[in-house]
């Protein structure tokens, strides 16, 4: 199925931008309308009033986020909102366009990086990208170039764990309180052999060889602060 340019992610598409500078989201929200025809945009200057929104629905079709808000800094707003809104694109519009940061984005769960500097055309191809199901970077971008060099051992963590799917990041809360497998299962209502093949996809996403070494990565990221804000 095509995709209309003029409306890629359909005509009654909502879109929600989390920025905290007025002039640029106004002049974002401006550019968004014109190269994807979405008139229905929700704007916020903080991550947890857009948080309570899309919890609340309706969900967006798109969201639009900068990497620094007031309530929050780096990739934990991107982590978050990845986190309770996973079926939902994120693309991340930031000032802070070095590589690394770029990679550790897209690692963390967003679906699109563009520079804030980019022009109009940019941003349409971005979002066409996205809305066809793509991974929308910057031409001179190579995620396997340098990708696994972190902005710092917190946003590497991060990225990490951005990639868990929401059960996974329960199971390894519980791994970070001292839980066995049988005492997980138990506490989910789910099977052994479930919690043993979530607990060997999280150390593979995570690159680890063991429980206590995913136990590290997550104390790096204060990752249980980072479930209680999302809960």
């Amino acid at each position: 199925m095509s995709i209309d340019p003029n409306h890629p992610f359909g005509p009654d598409a909502r879109a929600m931008i989390i920025d905290d500078h007025p002039l640029f989201c106004d002049a974002l929200r401006l550019t968004l309308r014109a190269v994807t025809g979405i008139d229905n945009i929700s704007a916020f200057e903080r991550l947890d009033p857009a948080l309570t929104a899309v919890q609340d629905g309706p969900v967006p079709d798109v969201i639009v986020l900068d990497l620094n808000l007031p309530d929050v800094t780096g990739l934990d707003g991107l982590i978050r909102l990845h986190r309770s809104v996973p079926q939902v694109p994120l693309v991340v519009v930031s000032s802070m366009a070095d590589h690394r940061i770029i990679c550790a984005a897209i690692r963390a769960g967003a679906s699109g990086f563009v520079p804030k500097h980019s022009q109009r055309d940019t941003f349409r191809t971005a979002f066409q990208t996205v809305a066809a199901g793509q991974t929308y970077l910057p031409d001179d971008i190579d995620m396997t170039e340098g990708a696994d060099v972190p902005v710092t051992d917190r946003e590497d963590a991060l990225a990490r764990l951005g990639q868990l799917t929401r059960q996974q990041g329960t199971i390894l809360q519980l791994i970070c309180e001292g839980k066995l497998n049988k005492q997980i299962a138990y506490d989910l209502s789910i099977a052994e052999t479930t919690v043993k093949a979530h607990v060997t996809a999280i150390m593979r996403k995570l690159g680890v060889q063991s429980r206590t070494q995913a136990v590290l990565i997550a104390q790096e990221a204060s990752y249980s602060s980072l479930l209680q804000k999302t809960s």
